[in-house]
């Protein structure tokens, strides 16, 4: 998963609530037959990246429900901040409005781990103008600073060579102490994620890893699985269904620690290795109407073989389970002791959103965004447990709401309230990127 994680960004979104400037389009008349296709504003983005997505073509009847498919294909991009049509004659032409390309910035990370965490970001959106994806990045935590610290390069792109073979390449160094698994992680993690689209919705990944983690042995990754997707967007999804089913092996032979010589003066590893399979099936729905867009998704985790600590599931904070970790209404951080931990997990959620603000652009000293707001609501459950089958000791309820802000790279900036009733106190919690996004990296 990757994308600039810059708290800066925030700050343009509010400002351009003052700074925006409506757009005037002109609509094309249904049925038109095209004799040629146009593009306007590509001053940074290949031609062959916008005509790779779309579906009305030079020769056909323009179609109004094409051109809505089209443009929620080319926002999932990430790449325009505004997306107009409009016909001359028989001429059909697209009107696109850049985003920002090159963004030397302030970065954050916020992690029900680590808490928020600031930084510095050097970023290309559109690296060579072919939707390539590149990012440096060094973040600290907030509390204390510079007591938790990660260095990050980020790479991905949904084509390679004209391919839909979407790929994502991340390489992250950590020296962390990990309060709620509680050791000290000196870690290099080196990623790459493929999604070969082999049809229309249905995709073939793949996954493999490699972590190099202090005091535990090294710790390969390969993963393998298939994704269908009906969904209209992948980005601020409004409507349509998305499953994932993958398979993923971790650690390598038995977990002892056969390199240990103590007899050569060696410290043995203290953590020890794994060897496990992982079961994940990523379920998610939509639906829309009105302003009113309902969601419900599911993440289900099961592993067999060993799992070490330092690898366990938690549950508790913004990008889990919003009845456990965040901040007390007061101001008073909630122990790390408050996270639950567990081999297997679920996370379930039902939840509301009201379109207050539709996606804007906007300009504020030369740099082109979006943004827009959602008001939300909705139900977080969590089952997480060791062995066997899980039961209702195993399971927690929480109700939250909060504001959502739509934003560019970020997909979104969470600010939300929980409240577990038998907890009996509401916990706010600030988020970044959608929690069904954040809930599959938050360990990284």
């Amino acid at each position: 998963m990757t994308g600039l994680k810059t708290t800066f960004l925030s700050l343009l979104a509010l400002a351009a609530i003052v700074f925006a400037e409506p757009v005037d389009s002109s609509a094309c008349s249904e049925g038109t037959v095209i004799s040629a296709i146009r593009f306007e504003g590509l001053e940074h983005t290949n031609p062959r990246v916008v005509q790779r997505e779309l579906l009305n073509k030079a020769g056909e009847p323009f179609s109004a429900e094409k051109y809505e498919i089209e443009k929620r294909r080319l926002q999932d991009l990430d790449l325009f901040t505004d997306i107009e049509v409009s016909c001359g004659a028989t001429v059909l032409t697209y009107r696109f409005k850049e985003i920002f390309r090159w963004i030397p910035a302030p970065a954050g990370k916020e992690t029900d781990r680590d808490g928020l965490m600031i930084g510095l970001a050097l970023a290309n959106l559109n690296l060579f103008g072919e939707d390539i994806r590149a990012e440096l990045q060094y973040r600290t935590a907030t509390d204390p600073f510079f007591d938790k610290n990660e260095y990050a390069v980020y790479v991905s792109s949904p084509y390679l060579f004209g391919l839909p073979l979407g790929w994502n390449i991340e390489f992250l160094v950590t020296d962390s102490y990990d309060d709620i698994r509680g050791f000290q992680e000196n870690s290099i993690l080196l990623d790459l994620d493929l999604d070969y689209r082999f049809l229309p919705h249905f995709s073939v990944l793949a996954s493999v890893a490699g972590r190099e983690l202090k005091d535990a042995a090294f710790l390969p990754e390969l993963g393998l699985g298939f994704a269908f997707d009906y969904r209209d967007s992948k980005l601020d999804t409004r409507k349509g269904v998305y499953f994932e089913y993958m398979v993923t092996h971790v650690g390598e032979g038995d977990d002892s620690d056969s390199d240990c010589d103590v007899s050569d003066g060696e410290s043995c590893k203290g953590m020890g290795g794994e060897n496990f399979r992982e079961f994940l099936t990523d379920a998610r729905g939509y639906f829309t109407l009105w302003r009113f867009v309902t969601g419900a998704t599911a993440l289900a985790r099961y592993r067999q073989g060993d799992v070490e600590f330092y690898d366990y599931y938690y549950h508790g904070g913004a990008n889990t389970f919003r009845g456990r970790g965040g901040s007390a209404l007061g101001g008073k951080e909630n122990d790390a002791d408050s996270v639950r931990l567990g081999v297997h997990e679920v996370l379930l959620t039902l939840e509301e959103r009201f379109v207050l603000m539709e996606r804007h652009a906007a300009s504020l000293c030369g740099i082109n965004f979006f943004y827009g707001v959602q008001l939300v609501a909705g139900l977080d459950g969590s089952l997480l447990w060791d062995k066997g089958r899980p039961g209702w000791d195993d399971y927690e309820g929480a109700v939250y709401g909060g504001i959502h802000l739509v934003i560019p790279a970020l997909d979104r900036i969470r600010f939300e309230v929980g409240y577990r009733p038998d907890r009996g106190e509401p916990a706010f919690y600030f988020g970044l990127f959608d929690k069904v996004t954040s809930s599959r990296w938050r360990s990284r």
